[in-house]
């Protein structure tokens, strides 16, 4: 019988493990399991993976390292389970590149709709080619890539690029924050209004100078 497809779980704990397969193949998903970071990274290399479900106190190399070996040569959607409610672990996850977080304990429930949340905004994306530009940058909707005023060709992660694509399609329009979450990570997204700052901040590390605007009190613009 067809899948959903394929759940990659990185996740020392066992009875975590068991917990969720059986609630992902009653919704139609096969879930693989990786109990390390080592491992988890060699399953990742062989692809026909929807989703990286990521424990960040792993032993040996913690998630933050394995989402950015991950995130390095791979745009599938990440998801990370912490069982430390910081809000440090949170945003280094989203700067290195993750989608999601989870705090622990979850429902499996809930990260199931969390997947299914992640995967509709990651397949929803503009088919469209097009290319704006903004402030000498060319952004490149079909090979979802931005070429810089020097010429030099830069690809954001996945939703670093949905979100420059926005703004530069709303040119001019001051978006708040909650706007911005809603169209470009997607009404049911469950994390906090910070994680536009977050991906804002690793845009403009990556593209010097691109002309989004702070507005104070509200928002992002972007600009001429």
């Amino acid at each position: 019988m067809a899948t959903s497809g394929t759940i990659l779980l990185i996740e020392d704990e066992q009875e975590i493990a068991d917990l969720l397969r059986f609630s992902f193949e009653r919704e139609g998903y096969r879930l693989v399991h990786a109990a390390t970071g080592e491992a988890g990274l060699e399953r990742a290399g062989q692809g026909d993976l929807r989703v990286a479900l990521l424990d960040i106190g792993l032993p040996g190399i913690d998630g933050i390292e394995v989402c950015r070996r991950l995130r390095a040569k791979s745009d599938i959607p990440i998801i990370m389970l912490t069982a430390r409610d910081s809000e440090i672990d949170k945003i280094i996850g989203l700067e290195i590149g993750a989608d999601d977080y989870v705090t622990k304990p979850f429902s499996p429930r809930e990260l199931v709709a969390r997947v299914k949340a992640v995967l509709r905004r990651s397949e929803e994306r503009p088919v469209t080619v097009q290319t704006v530009t903004v402030g000498g940058f060319a952004i490149d909707s079909g090979r979802r890539q931005v070429e810089t005023p020097d010429g030099e060709m830069i690809r954001p992660t996945a939703r670093e690029f949905d979100l420059l694509w926005y703004l530069a399609s709303h040119q001019g329009l001051v978006l708040s924050r909650q706007q911005i979450l809603e169209a470009v990570w997607g009404y049911d997204y469950f994390g906090e209004t910070r994680t536009v700052d977050v991906h804002v901040r690793q845009l403009r590390k990556k593209l010097a100078d691109v002309p989004i605007e702070t507005v104070w009190g509200v928002g992002y613009r972007m600009g001429d």
